[in-house]
């Protein structure tokens, strides 16, 4: 493939939680329901796809300081020190509120 053949665009959320487009994958997944973001190999994320839910609510983000921006969590499975600095962070302002785990 060549030229505009070969170009691909992903729709990815931005740090205002807006979709746009990129040329570019995402690097993070999420779960727009749960508002929590992981590895695109999640085991948790690729086991609810398997079943056949998650993905209607999937999105892509560039990095994580967009995800974070967005409002999304960590996954606890596939960023456990990420996942337990939210936990921390969260429990010392007294914000935040606890969801599933896929990603």
């Amino acid at each position: 493939m060549t030229g505009d053949t070969a170009r691909r665009a992903y729709t990815l959320l931005g740090a205002d939680g807006r979709p746009y487009r990129s040329a570019v994958p995402g690097t993070l997944g999420g779960h727009r329901r749960t508002r929590l973001y992981g590895r695109l190999d999640c085991p948790s994320a690729l086991r609810a796809l398997a079943r056949g839910h998650y993905a209607a609510h999937r999105v892509f983000f560039p990095d994580e300081a967009t995800a974070v921006a967005a409002g999304y969590r960590p996954c606890a499975r596939c960023l456990p020190r990420a996942y337990a600095r939210w936990k921390a962070a969260t429990r010392a302002t007294g914000a935040g509120r606890e969801s599933g785990s896929a990603s």
